[in-house]
């Protein structure tokens, strides 16, 4: 048996290749569905007329004030079909915007008391689900409890006409990557730093940044190239739905790459220079910038105040309309002395693990604006953020992807979903971006006592309002107490749902896997807005898998880990007024049974 065989695997989207019409219909009903400047326009409405119908149409003295409606718009309208309920499908003559046709559907309930309701007849799609083959694995996209929340937001917005400056050691023109690349430009003054053999130039690739032991000062180690702005730049811009690698999260967005950063680092005088210029502003010598930057990523830093270089051009490029992304840090220390993040005008970034609990290396406190996905991996590698990297140790090498971990992870995930709310309303301000992504954050799962903002950047809820179709929601209650921990045994029989050991609050259960054919189910409370983490530990010799579902009896989360690995599920109630119910499914793969089929379940 295949230990993977029943891991979940996300099946490519097949769309059917025409559309099919009855044998009455017109031609131009295939056009009226198609692509067009405005993919929401519509040339049908739906009317419900309390009396004047029959099954075949409506009478012509309940259309008229249909016709006379569609004729102030410039257009006719005629009957289409009765619906299953008794509305009516009317047709325009032409496609009109959506706003266009709720107006026009207002006017003709304005002015025929007869007519119940009318409203346009809208365009839906299929919730976009990109194909990537990897795109599984990018759970910081997806999953509730430490994710973005982003397949609803790309319904909405890709981030196309925005361009994201990546402010970081330059980029490799990855497959996955290159054609989302816009050309850009190297501030690095230092031939030494650059590893280019030249100073400023207009070739913003990566020759790599590896260093050997005491190159960047006394007792520092040896490093390989970190093809860091490659990895960033893939998070927010990945070609996405082609069917292979990862996914970006504003696909639709170009990279603009400023190379900052080389061997050892790089000179604050030139990340000004570069924050300047990809925001469009001028610097002596240097071209001017053909496309300008709505979003800069910063995924650098370094300890200390704010330098006023720094601040001033920040300060510049907020001027022209520019927001500026920067990582909090990673020393685990309060960003009030990281830099640039301790700058004003900017929107400093914290990192989640895949739980949502505030990752172990984050820099926190109260300048830290909102919190992102930045990776784990003390509880994992895969719980890193996989992204495009290059397999070179020093000098360039094949296109490759790679997990890593930090808040220059998390940076990317922001820029991304302000590049989503630009895309979908190009007049936003600096200000309103930070406001927005602050308003529509949701609390993370797990109480951050030190400062980690607003909370997790939720890009569908950015994106909503963004677009005004819906207000931030208030602050949920501050969470309850943890109820206190406690040990029980595991209480036969318990092999079905029905049959499911209740367990209550923080509690961990010592069990024992009877024989091969055993499996033992809990029943776990999960509190409104909470989330529980929970965690199998088997013997040393064993290997039993974990998986988790909701009151229906649908699995909903899985951990399929080899012999004497540690299993973990993380489930979250999104509700902010009911518990919800899960079971925990405790299921044998391998390895001892009976007395020697002992393991423990942690519920936290």
């Amino acid at each position: 048996m295949n230990k993977n065989a029943h891991a979940w695997r996300l099946a490519p989207l097949a769309l059917a290749a025409g559309l099919a019409l009855s044998a009455h219909a017109l031609q131009p009903e295939v056009a009226s569905v198609g692509p067009g400047p405005d993919p929401d326009a519509t040339d049908r409405l739906i009317v419900k007329y309390r009396r004047h119908t029959h099954h075949d149409g409506i009478d012509a003295a309940a259309l008229s004030g249909a016709e006379r409606a569609a004729a102030r718009a410039g257009s006719a309208v005629r009957h289409m079909r009765r619906t299953g309920d008794g509305s009516h499908v009317l047709r325009l003559n032409q496609r009109l915007s959506l706003e266009r046709v709720r107006q026009l559907a207002a006017e003709i309930q304005a002015g025929d008391a007869d007519v119940d309701y009318a409203e346009p007849d809208r365009i839906m799609r299929i919730q976009l689900v990109p194909n990537d083959v990897s795109y599984t694995a990018q759970w910081n996209y997806y999953e509730p409890a430490g994710g973005l929340n982003l397949p609803a937001a790309w319904d909405k917005s890709t981030g196309a006409g925005v361009v994201v400056a990546v402010i970081d050691t330059g980029y490799r023109p990855h497959a996955d990557l290159a054609a989302n690349i816009v050309p850009g430009y190297d501030f690095i003054t230092s031939s030494v730093v650059g590893n280019d053999g030249n100073g400023r130039d207009a070739d913003a690739s990566d020759p790599g940044d590896g260093v050997n032991a005491g190159e960047c000062g006394a007792g520092q180690p040896a490093d390989n190239s970190s093809w860091h702005g490659t990895h960033v730049a893939g998070t927010i811009a990945a070609r996405t739905n082609n069917g292979v690698g990862v996914a970006g999260v504003a696909f639709g967005a170009k990279v603009l790459p400023v190379r900052v950063l080389g061997k050892c680092g790089g000179f604050t005088s030139d990340i000004a220079d570069a924050i300047i210029w990809a925001s469009g502003g001028t610097v002596p010598g240097i071209p001017a910038n053909p496309n300008p930057a709505r979003v800069i990523n910063m995924s650098l830093g370094g300890s200390g105040a704010c330098d006023t270089a720094s601040q001033n051009a920040i300060t510049s490029a907020r001027s022209r309309g520019t927001v500026v992304v920067v990582a909090a840090g990673n020393s685990n220390v309060n960003t009030s002395n990281a830099s640039p993040a301790n700058c004003s005008g900017v929107v400093a970034v914290g990192a989640v693990g895949r739980s949502g609990a505030r990752a172990f290396y984050s820099n926190y406190g109260s300048l830290v604006d909102v919190a992102a996905p930045g990776g784990d991996q003390s509880t994992g590698t895969s719980n890193g953020i996989l992204s495009t990297l290059n397999s070179g140790a020093r000098a360039p090498g094949a296109d490759t992807y790679a997990y890593y971990q930090g808040t220059s992870m998390a940076t990317p995930h922001v820029a991304g979903v302000a590049a989503l709310m630009l895309a979908a309303k190009p007049t936003l301000t600096p200000d309103q971006i930070e406001a927005m992504l602050k308003s529509s954050a949701r609390p993370l799962p797990v109480a951050c006592s030190l400062g980690c903002g607003a909370g997790i950047v939720d890009a569908n809820a950015a994106v909503n309002v963004a677009l005004g179709t819906t207000t931030a929601p208030p602050p949920p209650p501050p969470p309850p107490p943890p109820p206190p921990v406690g040990t029980v045994a595991e209480l036969e029989p318990n092999n079905s749902r029905t049959s499911a050991q209740t367990l209550a609050g923080a509690v961990t259960v010592n069990g024992r896997v009877g024989a091969s054919t055993d499996t033992d189910y809990y029943r776990v409370s999960i509190p409104a807005g909470r989330s529980v983490v929970i965690t199998l530990t088997p013997n040393a010799g064993a290997d039993y898998d974990l998986s988790a579902y909701n009151s229906a009896g649908s699995r909903i989360a899985t951990s399929i880990n080899g012999v004497g690995k540690v299993d973990s599920v993380t489930l979250t109630n999104r509700s902010t007024t009911a518990a919800a119910t899960a079971y925990a499914r405790v299921i044998y793969y391998s390895g001892g049974v009976g007395t020697n089929g002992s393991y423990t379940l942690k519920v936290q």
